[in-house]
């Protein structure tokens, strides 16, 4: 997978958790997990990659923070758009 993608889960009609896809090979799994600030948990592979970010508060993840963590990570910046999901409830 090539391209950064956002998976949210809803229950009665609000997000009630989501998953933002990281670059990763094919059949990759994560190996490790690690915390980070405001409800994010980073999964790594086994190469110590990371390949996604689970997020458990999706209605209180800011566009700021994440972003913030994926510059920590080397990644790029996404914008309002990208997360627009996490709004559409």
């Amino acid at each position: 997978m090539k391209d950064i993608y956002l998976e949210v889960t809803y229950r009665r009609g609000q997000p009630f958790a989501a998953y933002l896809y990281l670059p990763r090979e094919r059949g990759e799994k994560a190996s490790r997990s690690s915390r980070a600030d405001g409800g994010m948990v980073v999964d790594f592979g086994a190469g110590g990659k990371p390949i996604g970010i689970e997020l458990t508060a999706p209605d209180e993840v800011t566009l700021e923070a994440l972003n913030r963590l994926l510059h920590d990570l080397g990644l790029p910046s996404l914008t309002a758009a990208d997360l627009a999901p996490l709004q559409a409830a």
